[in-house]
């Protein structure tokens, strides 16, 4: 084994590190100390992107408060989504933010991908219509009456534009030289998968006008759903997710079903490569597998949130704690509503 060999080889290792590693960028989350992204040198200092995400944050710098917000938005999605599941969307200190669980081909995974990518969209979206940015504004193309009799007006959400930044700054690394194929068709599918989320459940909001709320004229705009629908929908597709596998086509590289006995995947679907693991226990190689032990967990559900299947067996310790909640709440003319604190013991069950 020659060290060109041997270079050659740790050259290749690093180029799959990075290609894996293509969610540094939500490390943005973890920025509040460096207050509003405002000028280029603020580009330079932020930790997670590559070279090409440093220029475009330059190019770009009035949108990147939207993108640090994306990624807060897409971490927290991720840990409401999986708040039962073995697997919580833990964050950690580092980059990877979720740790190395995102690294594996996984179906967890895939669903980083979707919501991040989908989160940048959103966020952008949500502020060209708020008029943060000077680069883009309202939807101007919805106008006119529409086939239903209403008139197109109001500020219609400017989804094109988010999701064509959300295309160039999130899918980059995917399509420099020198990743894993295999990896970067999953994470680019993903990835539109995850903005389709947004674009195929766009809605319309109307307003009606006239004397006394008689709706004799209706203006009406197109408006993006709540980030709440869009996670719920990227974890439907992440429940249904399909296994691929990398193939060529002609000369053409593409991602099909390891299973030949199932249907092909859409472009709205997850896919993935690899089976996830069981993340039962903590492994301390591996950043972000913290395991189940001390995990809530509830005793009467069969489901992944119940004891047997969230504790891996393991049993689990049951203990009384006090809790205090609102109640009693009365409402005041006017304006407010006066609430007394009530305390009562529950049983608390958390794994071995």
């Amino acid at each position: 084994m020659t060290a060109e060999y041997v270079l050659r080889s740790l050259l290749m290792l690093f180029l799959a590190l990075l290609s894996a590693n293509a969610s540094n960028w939500l490390y943005l989350a973890k920025l509040s100390s460096v207050g509003s992204i405002s000028d280029e040198e603020t580009c330079e200092r932020l930790r997670g992107l590559i070279h090409k995400q440093v220029q475009i944050c330059k190019r770009s710098v009035e949108v990147m408060d939207a993108v640090r917000h994306g990624a807060q938005l897409a971490i927290d999605e991720c840990q409401f989504q999986f708040r039962n599941r073995r697997w919580n969307c833990s964050t950690l200190e580092t980059m990877p933010v979720f740790g190395k669980v995102v690294t594996q081909g996984t179906r967890e995974a895939a669903f980083v991908y979707a919501i991040s990518a989908a989160s940048v969209a959103f966020a952008v979206t949500r502020a060209c219509s708020s008029g943060e940015l000077e680069k883009c504004g309202c939807d101007h193309n919805v106008h006119g009456v529409s086939p239903e009799g209403f008139q197109w007006s109001g500020c219609s959400d400017n989804i094109a534009y988010g999701v064509a930044f959300s295309q160039s700054f999130v899918d980059v690394r995917e399509r420099s030289k020198g990743q894993s194929p295999s990896r970067a068709l999953m994470n680019l599918h993903n990835n539109e998968a995850g903005r389709k989320a947004i674009l195929s459940h766009m809605r319309v909001e109307c307003k009606c006008h006239g004397v006394s709320g008689s709706c004799e004229v209706k203006t009406c705009w197109k408006a993006m759903p709540p980030f709440r629908k869009v996670g719920n929908v990227i974890k439907e597709k992440f429940d249904g997710a399909t296994e691929v596998e990398q193939r060529k086509v002609g000369t053409t590289k593409v991602l099909v079903p390891r299973n030949s006995q199932f249907k092909p995947h859409t472009d709205e679907d997850l896919v993935y490569l690899d089976p996830s693991p069981d993340f039962c226990d903590h492994d301390p190689r591996t950043p972000g597998m913290l395991g189940t032990a001390g995990r809530q967990c509830n005793r009467t559900s069969k489901a992944i949130d119940g004891c047997e299947l969230m504790c891996c067996g393991r049993g689990f310790q049951t203990e009384e704690v006090e809790v205090v909640d609102r109640c009693s709440c009365k409402f005041h003319w006017c304006c407010y509503v006066k609430c007394k604190q009530c305390r009562k013991m529950v049983e608390m069950h958390t794994c071995r």
